[in-house]
């Protein structure tokens, strides 16, 4: 396929490329793993501290005041355990405390006391404590292995046997290997877990998510993105669930809060934990993107908000019943368009395909490589054509599984079933599995489910080039007989209170005896997943083996070493605070103000502000944190550092090292970043320390966290 791509010009350019040693290179960009930090030139770029007082692995340093909080990043600010993160990283939290008499999600909240903090349920943190590259200990356990599957599961094992032995549960110490690069790079991390974890003080939804959708991925921003929280242990110091009697957290470092803030080309740092990159995958790997995933996901992602709000309408308690649930889908949506709409203007496949075109005329023109990798890249195109040929099947089930809280009671219910089969020692915890379905069951939301299932099945029954849902296939020949099957659904035994107990009784091959057409539509379903599943698999495991070559070859072509893509591990990277044009004869500046704010609000709808926000600003009450260079609040700031999900959170420092704004967000353009990075276009946005310190003195009433965290308020 390569080949054929290839012109007689071409080729006779990749000749002369050759032959005068030029290597055809963009510059690239990073978010540098701690092995890396040492070996960037940080003072050139403009930090005025010692690398050493970043990450030293022998002493105390600034990445031990770095956490992970759920897939965000958090920082520790006071010798208490308080931490700074994102308003809409702790949403979650504050949505499921929240009620239509107590609404903190509305009205925000500030805890006066240690007492009067609020329980993040489901949060937990974790604080790296140490890493090691075990890279050779797992790659020698499949040295002599020739089968693609054995060895993609030997590696699966052997990551699963050194995390286990480095872990330490009394201590609250989990530990993990994550693959840097693809089938060829390993690294051992080891956290101490925190799991008691509580709301301290959280802005006004109105100030914490102001602009809403409307702004999300946008620049210019005004959205107050902060929440501040506490870590607690056990009298003890170990990891502990939430209790009275636990005590603070005491870390090893915490972050200098600067007031002062920043102004525009000032170096800027941020440690985080970004999520997943994909800038070393093949042209097919964005094909998949562009043609199917991220049109067909953010569409369905689109329909699904519009049902829960049209379904909600006015009725508080289900807003904040679908509050969470429409923000995580919202944010994938907009992030999704961005991404295609940024593939398609940078003409990104075309560019990845020639790229891959000069690098086979560079293995065609040296025979040792030609002997050893010239059908390489044609063997990664015959994994990724299998995956283009199911695309649509694969991520219907996706989208499925996502938005039906019906498929996920089922999908419970069969595993359920299937451990029943098993003998009763060695059963997972079929109690826990019970309650949950029974609760599910009871409380499933019939009127957006029903829509769900109809508009699904719909999907599936339009699948072309061979793709299909086998549960459902030629099935339905109406809207109306779709309609009575998922009337069927929602009425089975599984939602009938006096016949669910008799259903949970029975093990899986008792169901797939059944006559229940409902049954056997899950049980089909259940079965193509875990056929899909399989194919994944066999084409991780071909890719695990494909690519590390593919990584070499990339280095013998450009004589360089790469950044291996982020995957949730600890990254640094390093920029400037700095404007950009994202369109022609259009500047964008990189910090906003509160005059911005107070323009916006005139729209009213998501630029609503409290009144109290309102008095403030007409009233000039803005302490020591008005700057008189900007005649106002500074709210937000854009810089050009590396960042993508999981970075939400992440602090971002000065060149000492010190605490002056909170990442939270990228540029409309930059969501591209996932699939590549350019300085022109990459822009990161957070909320400038200044305007949250103002918020939490002036609105949250917390003096208290300001004197916590070392800020005068003179």
């Amino acid at each position: 396929m390569f080949n054929n791509r290839l012109s007689k010009y071409l080729l006779l350019l990749i000749s002369f490329v050759i032959i005068t040693g030029m290597v055809i290179y963009s510059p690239e960009e990073g978010m540098y793993p701690l092995s890396e930090i040492h070996k960037l030139d940080l003072e050139k770029a403009g930090l005025k501290i010692s690398a050493e007082e970043i990450y030293n692995p022998n002493s105390v340093s600034l990445i031990d005041a770095l956490v992970k909080i759920g897939g965000c990043t958090g920082s520790f600010v006071s010798p208490d355990g308080l931490i700074i993160t994102n308003h809409h990283c702790g949403f979650r939290a504050v949505n499921a405390a929240s009620t239509p008499e107590h609404n903190y999600l509305k009205n925000g909240f500030t805890a006066f006391s240690h007492e009067e903090e609020i329980p993040a349920k489901g949060y937990t943190v974790r604080i790296m404590e140490s890493y090691k590259d075990v890279s050779q200990e797992i790659l020698d356990a499949v040295k002599n292995v020739t089968s693609l599957e054995e060895r993609a599961k030997i590696i699966q094992q052997k990551r699963k046997e050194i995390a286990t032995e480095a872990s330490d549960k009394k201590n609250s110490i989990v530990a993990s290997v994550s693959e840097m690069f693809i089938g060829q790079t390993y690294i051992l991390f080891r956290y101490r877990i925190i799991r008691d974890v509580r709301l301290v003080m959280v802005p006004p939804r109105a100030i914490g998510e102001f602009g809403g959708e409307s702004d999300n991925w946008i620049w210019p921003r005004h959205t107050g993105d902060f929440t501040f929280m506490r870590a607690y242990v056990s009298p003890d110091g170990k990891a502990a669930e939430y209790s009275k009697d636990n005590v603070p957290f005491h870390p090893k470092k915490y972050l200098k809060v600067n007031p002062n803030g920043v102004n525009e080309n000032d170096f800027v740092f941020i440690l985080g934990y970004p999520g997943r990159t994909y800038r070393h995958r093949p042209s097919q790997f964005l094909q998949y993107q562009e043609d199917y995933q991220l049109p067909y996901i953010s569409s369905r992602y689109d329909w699904a908000i519009k049902q829960m709000e049209e379904i909600a309408g006015n009725d508080v308690k289900l807003q904040l019943k679908y509050a969470s649930f429409i923000k995580g889908l919202a944010n994938t949506m907009k992030n999704y368009r961005g991404k295609l709409r940024g593939l398609k203007r940078l003409n990104l496949i075309e560019k990845k395909q020639h790229e891959e075109d000069l690098l086979q005329a560079f293995i065609e023109n040296n025979p040792k490589l030609k002997n050893k990798y010239s059908n390489l890249l044609n063997d990664i195109d015959a994994v990724y054509q299998k995956m283009l040929d199911e695309a649509e099947s694969s991520l219907w089930i996706k989208v499925f599984r996502r938005i039906s809280s019906t498929y996920k009671i089922f999908n419970y219910f069969i595993e359920h079933s299937k451990e029943l089969l098993k003998p009763e020692s060695e059963r997972k915890s079929s109690a826990a599995i019970v309650n949950y379905i029974k609760n599910a069951t009871a409380n499933v939301d019939v009127k957006l489910e029903s829509r769900i299932l109809k508009k699904m099945i719909a999907d599936a029954m339009n699948f072309k080039n061979g793709n299909s849902i086998k549960a459902i296939g030629n099935k339905f020949s109406s809207e109306n007989e779709i309609e009575k099957f998922v009337d069927k659904i929602l009425t089975s035994e599984l939602f009938d209170e006096n016949k669910i107990d008799q259903l949970l009784e029975k093990n899986y091959n008792e169901l797939k005896e059944s006559k229940c057409s409902v049954i056997q539509f899950f049980i089909s379903l259940n079965d193509q997943i875990n056929e899909i599943n399989k194919e994944n698999k066999i084409a991780d495991a071909a890719l695990s083996k494909l690519m590390p070559q593919l990584t070499d070859v990339k280095r013998a072509w450009k004589k360089e070493s790469f950044i291996p893509d982020a995957n949730s591990t600890l990254r640094l990277t390093y920029g400037h605070i700095k404007g950009y044009k994202p369109a022609d004869a259009i500047y964008y500046s990189p910090i906003t103000t509160l005059d911005g704010i107070i323009d916006k609000s005139m729209l009213g709808g998501e630029y609503e502000i409290p009144d109290v926000l309102r008095k403030l600003y007409e009233t000039k009450d803005f302490g020591r944190f008005f700057n008189k260079k900007l005649n106002s609040i500074p709210v937000a700031i854009l810089y050009n550092t590396d960042t993508t999900g999981g970075n939400s959170g992440s602090p971002i420092m000065n060149a000492y090292g010190e605490l002056i704004g909170v990442n939270f967000d990228r540029a409309y353009e930059a969501t591209i970043n996932d699939y590549a990075w350019n300085d022109s276009y990459s822009r990161s946005i957070g909320v400038d320390i200044r305007y949250v310190l103002w918020i939490t003195q002036k609105i949250g009433k917390a003096d208290h966290l300001l004197t916590e965290m070392g800020v005068t308020l003179n």
